[in-house]
């Protein structure tokens, strides 16, 4: 049976909301959690966008038992990737051992904002997988100095190291990042229920590990509410990778989804409160070969009713899968 998780999604609540929503999850039972790390949402309308890993801090000791994750962070041009090591390193010691360091290869939305523009997807996989060379470099302790073709490091140290490193997982979306995350990564992240996504994971190297997806969802007692919560957060999540990917802003997001219909998102997310409508959207990962699924309720003021509605009726519902 695949493990139940729960998003912290940062584009929809503040962060001592998202702190309070994770405190809440583990209450309710879920297996583990994870967390966007975004600069911008992706609509106007989601309206936050917190510094992620303030958050996860703050988690990390509002907690005592749900794992957490980052899903994810791009460590190449917002973040230099040895900042990226200490701040994980730090976080993996405050919550005892609980932390994995999802990592990406980022989206304009979130990178552009500190001028050094936007590289193409072959570049930006060349530049996280460096930039994984470097984090694992540093967890193992010691001095590390790099001069590669993205990156510098100069003489730099981890000097508070946790007695676990925290395992690296890599999101992938087509046969490229695959075999990097094969090679490279301890868990495959994904956020569409592609067999052969895992399948090619696999082949590089990946057969045996965790593979995490996710999964947005919009519960609500009344369904069409929910739908239309779900159409005005959430239409960005039908559009394609490669093209979500090298957008620049909500504007940019609210263009291309002017032509997004209800119809479309009632298709594509479980809306309303029927149980068995959200069991057979987490089959379909489950059915590809997911090993952990990360639930996104869309709404941040809709995170209670459905941490209550998840403890009653669905997540007992999912663990008799």
């Amino acid at each position: 049976m695949p493990q139940i998780g729960y998003t912290m999604m940062t584009e929809q609540a503040g962060p001592r909301d998202l702190v309070s929503h994770v405190v809440g999850a583990e209450q309710a039972g879920f297996d583990f959690s994870v967390t966007s790390d975004h600069y911008f949402p992706w609509l106007e309308e989601q309206g936050h966008a917190p510094y992620a890993w303030s958050v996860l801090g703050a988690a990390a000791q509002a907690t005592e038992r749900i794992p957490l994750m980052t899903y994810v962070t791009c460590p190449t041009v917002r973040y230099h990737p040895a900042v990226v090591a200490q701040k994980a390193a730090t976080l993996q010691v405050l919550s005892q051992g609980r932390f994995r360091l999802g990592l990406g290869s980022g989206e304009n939305l979130n990178e552009h904002v500190v001028g050094k523009g936007w590289p193409s997807a072959p570049v930006r996989l060349e530049m996280l997988a460096e930039a994984v060379d470097i984090i694992r470099a540093l967890f193992a302790g010691g001095g590390v100095t790099h001069h590669g073709k993205h990156f510098d490091v100069d003489n730099a140290r981890l000097w508070d190291l946790p007695e676990q490193t925290p395992p690296l997982g890599i999101a992938v979306s087509g046969p490229r990042s695959c075999a990097l995350a094969g090679r490279l990564a301890d868990l495959v992240i994904a956020t569409e229920p592609k067999s052969e996504l895992l399948a090619a994971f696999d082949r590089h190297g990946g057969a045996g590990k965790p593979r995490v997806g996710q999964l947005p969802v919009s519960y609500g007692a009344d369904r069409e509410a929910a739908i239309d919560r779900a159409h005005q957060q959430f239409r960005w999540s039908v559009g394609p990778w490669p093209v979500n990917a090298e957008l620049p802003g909500p504007a940019s997001f609210d263009g291309a989804t002017q032509h997004v219909t209800r119809e479309d998102i009632a298709r594509a997310v479980p809306c309303g409160d029927d149980v068995d409508a959200f069991v057979e959207a987490v089959g379909q990962y489950a059915d590809a070969g997911f090993t952990e699924i990360a639930l996104v309720q869309i709404g941040g003021d809709q995170q209670a009713p459905f941490l209550r509605w998840a403890e009653k009726e669905l997540l007992p519902a999912l663990r008799r899968l």
